[in-house]
């Protein structure tokens, strides 16, 4: 009887997620930059973020403060800042704004260590000291979150494109 509601538990569950799945494609289907709809509700993948910074720090680590900006509440490890080979920088977009690659949010501040010298330590430096590295706690100008991957088929095109068009705040969900 256990293994009978497991497994319908199971079905039903893949039944949703399958359903989900069809209606995302379906309605991004076919749709223009004009036209286009963030989606938030797969919560499960992570956000496609869109900042502007006051000066150039998209070399620089990010780490992530508590809301009165007295701790760092998370930072990454010096095996984290390299996906597949590759350091996780910022992608560039036009007019100055970036594509987040790392996780940022509205408590993001900026350490003196680029991407290439952090990812050299052999352990991160303790709270204390990343702390000490903070070289700017207030970067930034603009951060706008545009919903799920799902919802662009070409990502920094169409993100570009907003931007281009002076949509990116109408379209996007703007945090700061």
């Amino acid at each position: 009887m256990r293994a009978f509601c497991v497994v319908s538990l199971l079905f039903l569950l893949c039944g949703q997620g399958c359903k989900l799945s069809q209606n995302m494609q379906l309605t991004q289907q076919n749709k223009s930059v004009t036209d286009f709809t963030p989606n938030y509700e797969t919560a499960a993948m992570s956000p496609i973020l869109v900042y502007k910074t006051k000066d150039d720090y998209r070399n620089l680590v990010p780490v992530i403060l508590s809301t009165d900006g007295k701790k760092i509440v998370s930072y990454p490890a010096p095996t984290d800042i390299k996906r597949g080979g590759k350091l996780t920088l910022p992608t560039e977009l036009h007019n100055g704004y970036l594509l987040d690659n790392r996780g940022i949010n509205q408590h993001v501040a900026f350490l003196s260590y680029t991407y290439e010298a952090y990812a050299q330590l052999p352990e991160a430096p303790s709270i204390y000291e990343l702390y000490q590295h903070i070289l700017v706690k207030d970067p930034l100008l603009e951060l706008c979150d545009c919903g799920n991957k799902s919802a662009f088929k070409n990502v920094e095109e169409q993100l570009n494109e907003l931007i281009d068009k002076k949509l990116l705040r109408k379209k996007c969900k703007a945090i700061r």
